[in-house]
C-alpha cells in the first residue's frame, strides 16, 4: 500500500508554517521546497517536509479555502514541560481553544495531549474518569497535575 501524505493548503505561507512546525516539532526537516521560478527568491508552490517522520506538503493555493477545526493534528507529550513548550510555540500569533485544543497562526487546528490523559479520562477508576473529564472541560492548555489530582479525587 502507498502511504498517506497530507496537503495543507495556504495562502502563500506554506514555507513560513513549514519552517515553524520543523523548528517546533522533533525529528522533523524541510525536505524539498519548488519555487514557482527558477531563482531561491522565488516564491514557494509547495513545501515538501517531515514531522517527527510523517511526511507533509504544504502548498501555497491562495485563499479559496482556509482550515477549520474539522482537521487537526494530535501530539502526544511525555510531561507537562513538552505540554508547555508545544503550547507556547503554536499559539504564539493563534488562539487557544478548550481542552488542550488550539490554533497556529496559519488557522491549523492542534491538540496538545499529554500521554496520560487517555489513562484519566478512561481509567479504570469511573468516578475518577469523570472527575478528570470535568476538569479538562474547563481548561485550555491541558494541565497534568490538575487532571491527575481530580483523578484521584483531591
Amino acid at each position: 500500500m502507498g502511504s498517506i501524505t497530507p496537503c495543507l493548503w495556504f495562502d502563500g505561507k506554506a514555507e513560513e508554517a513549514a519552517e515553524l512546525y520543523t523548528s517546533v516539532v522533533r525529528n522533523s526537516r524541510i525536505v524539498n521546497v519548488s519555487r514557482t521560478g527558477p531563482s531561491d527568491s522565488d516564491p514557494a508552490l509547495t513545501v515538501s517536509f517531515e514531522l517527527d517522520g510523517q511526511p507533509f506538503v504544504g502548498l501555497n493555493g491562495g485563499p479559496q479555502f482556509s482550515f477549520t477545526e474539522a482537521v487537526s493534528f494530535q501530539i502526544s507529550c511525555s510531561d507537562q514541560a513538552e505540554v508547555d513548550q508545544y503550547w507556547s510555540a503554536l499559539t504564539d500569533g493563534g488562539e487557544e481553544s478548550r481542552c488542550g485544543w488550539l490554533k497556529d497562526r496559519y488557522g491549523v487546528s492542534w491538540q496538545i495531549i499529554p500521554a496520560v490523559l487517555a489513562s484519566l479520562i478512561g481509567g479504570p477508576d469511573a468516578e475518577g474518569a469523570q472527575r478528570a473529564v470535568a476538569v479538562m472541560l474547563g481548561m485550555q492548555k491541558l494541565d497534568i497535575a490538575a487532571l491527575e489530582a481530580a483523578y484521584r479525587g483531591d
